[in-house]
């Protein structure tokens, strides 16, 4: 009888000690991962006259078209094509010209050229959404 009762005081003190005590807030989802961004390809370009290195592009009179064909995927925003051209005996720039294009293939004329003097010639093709993806070309140029 003894045992009875200590098994009908036991089993109400265990059912207490049990209890979940209150409601809990309900847990809130895991946000969900970013979509990572894209990244651009790098940017890669040629110039038609590019002599290659070590030569000189002879040019007839004092000017000089050049294309710029951007042969990676263009970037969406676009690119910036600059092209400056300075006189290797004292630094003096010859040519400065910047355009922002969508197109592959851009005609640059480099004008102001004189006669006899060599001077170098700097492209430099930069996305103009990410100002680390660029790219430069340079090559020498004389006119006769």
């Amino acid at each position: 009888m003894r045992n009875v009762r200590n098994l009908l005081i036991a089993i109400p003190l265990f059912l207490l000690s049990c209890s979940k005590g209150g409601d809990s807030p309900t847990p809130t989802p895991p946000t969900p991962p970013t979509p990572p961004t894209p990244t651009e390809a790098a940017v890669a370009f040629t110039v038609n006259v590019d002599p290659g290195a070590g030569n000189i592009l002879g040019v007839v009179g004092n000017s000089q078209p050049i294309i710029v064909k951007v042969s990676s995927t263009l970037p969406s925003a676009g690119v910036t094509i600059g092209v400056t051209v300075l006189k290797d005996a004292d630094n003096s720039t010859v040519f400065n010209n910047s355009i922002s294009t969508v197109n592959a293939d851009n005609t640059i004329t480099i004008t102001g050229l004189t006669p006899g003097a060599l001077c170098t010639a700097t492209v430099v093709v930069a996305s103009k959404a990410t100002a680390t993806n660029t790219k430069a070309l340079i090559f020498k140029l004389a006119a006769k």
